[in-house]
């Protein structure tokens, strides 16, 4: 299959703009005008008017791990030395999803991530398959090289929050779901809902972990903190008939590489 060319750049980059027009464009000149991550605009008190709620860099790691991309990428995917691939798909809503990657399996080590949609299987659209038709492509795929077109996980949004001066961000979590939220705090302002499941903190999964552990991650996640959240009722979908022990023990916890 013919690669297709990479897309023309749009924008130059900061280096060849420094001075440009007058303006000081360096990056160490943009870093000095950022407000600092460490700012208090997310205080229980709010921010004064006009000044940014959650102010944040791209410097962010946590940030950039998360990132859901818009638009589709392809991804060439190969099988360990028992022909597994570490993918486990699911049919939701006419379209192939990404239900279980397994921990140090090659579709962790390709970026696949849970909630991820299979768009194409080696050139054949996944759309209308059933989730076993999913699985039985898979298996009689060449072990050597899968292509697959994948959309970066369409059902998840990703919200950034701050944590107060105790490292709390404002939100009560059991078995995965944000259950309630403080009033006036950072995840309240900044639109967390209920009734979501917490499937990434700074781009790292946490799908499956018990709700201790999930509490260790978030208290190592720095004092900004990038969820990514999933509406209840598209995560039970997602993950019915999936064996809880399976997503416990196998599901990949790694932090992504940028």
């Amino acid at each position: 299959s013919v690669c297709p060319a990479a897309p023309p750049v749009l924008y130059p980059n900061l280096a060849e703009l420094e001075n440009y027009m007058g303006l000081a464009l360096s990056s160490e000149e943009i870093q000095k005008n950022l407000l600092p991550e460490g700012s208090t605009a997310l205080t229980p008190t709010g921010p004064p008017p006009g000044q940014l709620v959650a102010p944040l860099s791209w410097n962010n790691t946590g940030l950039r791990r998360a990132e859901i991309k818009p638009g589709v990428r392809e991804i060439h995917l190969c099988k360990d030395e028992r022909g597994k691939t570490g993918l486990q798909l699911k049919n939701v809503d006419q379209g192939i999803f990404v239900q279980l990657v397994k921990a140090n399996s090659p579709a962790a080590l390709v970026g696949l991530r849970f909630g991820d949609q299979i768009l194409q299987i080696d050139g054949k659209n996944c759309t209308g398959w059933s989730s076993d038709k999913a699985q039985r492509v898979l298996k009689k795929a060449s072990p050597e090289k899968i292509i697959m077109v994948v959309r970066d996980r369409p059902f998840q949004r990703t919200v950034t929050v701050h944590k107060d001066s105790s490292g709390h961000v404002g939100i009560v979590v059991k078995k995965g779901k944000i259950v309630s939220l403080a009033k006036d705090s950072s995840a309240a302002r900044n639109g967390l809902l209920t009734h979501h499941y917490i499937c990434e903190v700074n781009g790292q999964n946490v799908i499956g972990m018990k709700d201790k552990q999930l509490t260790e991650v978030l208290a190592g996640a720095g004092n900004v903190v990038t969820l990514t959240i999933i509406p209840t009722v598209i995560y039970e979908h997602m993950v019915k008939r999936l064996s809880a022990g399976l997503v416990k023990s196998a599901m990949d916890h790694s932090v992504p590489d940028l």
